[in-house]
């Protein structure tokens, strides 16, 4: 199974490290290498561009592909999501010189649009009955209207600091995206994409839990059994030689700091709490 990986740019390291956290360490990785092999044998990753990731993956190049959900949008390609990856969120706006004519989405009637994403503007413009021409560009999308060559934008934004650098406001949301593993259909049921799938899932599920171990006397386990808000309830050990059994459970991460003090306060001792690499339900 080939795995196509964005090769650059901000989405690269983390697509990468979801990777080595799964448990599919990349071999000989080396920079500007197209292609890479993995623990897995069976596994190997192609490194592209994000933008031609749903094309790779539709023609066969990749079984998988991790981009943008904004990029399997513009491409039109019908993957299959798997997953939701939750990083690289943002959003593709609609917007406009602060203080200019255009204050709402119908005002761009007879006007233009530049952007980098030419489907998906047309298409929201469709949707709306607006009836603009679409500027297509490469980069400095934000530019285009103080150069005059179009009258807004539908641009890329995180936390809308370039709009406002750029004297543009905002006017309308017209796509949220964030990473996300896309497959070709006739690979989307595949035991070895299935089994990629539960990887990535069991790395996110553990991203805001934590393990807590601790020792507790016998007479208070069911006052710890109160305070503990578990995943599924703890899991007692009697420890040997002694009237202590030893508790393990796992938590929110948000929990962590009342719940230890709780704890303490009805007796447990001993408290480890750890990260977790991995949590498979």
């Amino acid at each position: 199974m080939r795995i196509a990986v964005p090769n650059k740019g901000r989405l690269h390291e983390p697509s990468v490290d979801l990777l080595e956290r799964a448990g599919l360490h990349i071999e000989s990785a080396a920079d500007r290498k197209l292609y890479a092999d993995t623990v897995d044998p069976e596994v190997t990753v192609l490194f592209a561009r994000a933008a031609d990731i749903p094309e790779y993956v539709w023609d066969g190049a990749a079984a998988v592909g991790i981009t943008g959900r904004d990029q399997i949008v513009e491409s039109g390609r019908d993957l299959v999501e798997l997953v939701d990856l939750g990083f690289g969120r943002c959003r593709l706006v609609l917007a406009a010189p602060e203080g200019g004519s255009i204050e709402d989405p119908a005002d761009i009637a007879g006007g233009s649009v530049a952007t980098e994403f030419p489907r998906i503007a047309r298409q929201y413009l469709q949707e709306h009955g607006i009836d603009a021409d679409v500027v297509e560009v490469t980069g400095a999308t934000e530019l285009t209207p103080h150069v005059e060559m179009a009258d807004a934008i539908v641009d890329i934004t995180s936390t809308g600091t370039t709009l406002r650098m750029n004297r543009l406001g905002v006017i309308d949301e017209v796509l949220e995206s964030s990473v996300r593993l896309y497959a070709h259909p006739d690979y989307a049921d595949d035991p070895k994409v299935t089994q990629l799938v539960t990887a990535f899932e069991s790395v996110l599920d553990a991203e805001d839990k934590r393990y807590v171990m601790m020792n507790v006397p016998n007479g208070k386990l069911d006052d710890v059994r109160e305070v503990i808000p578990g995943l599924g309830g703890p899991t007692v050990m009697d420890v040997a030689g002694d009237d202590t059994v030893a508790v393990h459970v796992v938590v929110d991460e948000r929990d962590v700091f009342e719940v230890v003090n709780d704890l303490k306060e009805v007796g447990a001792s001993g408290i480890l709490v750890t990260e977790i690499e991995r949590l498979v339900e």
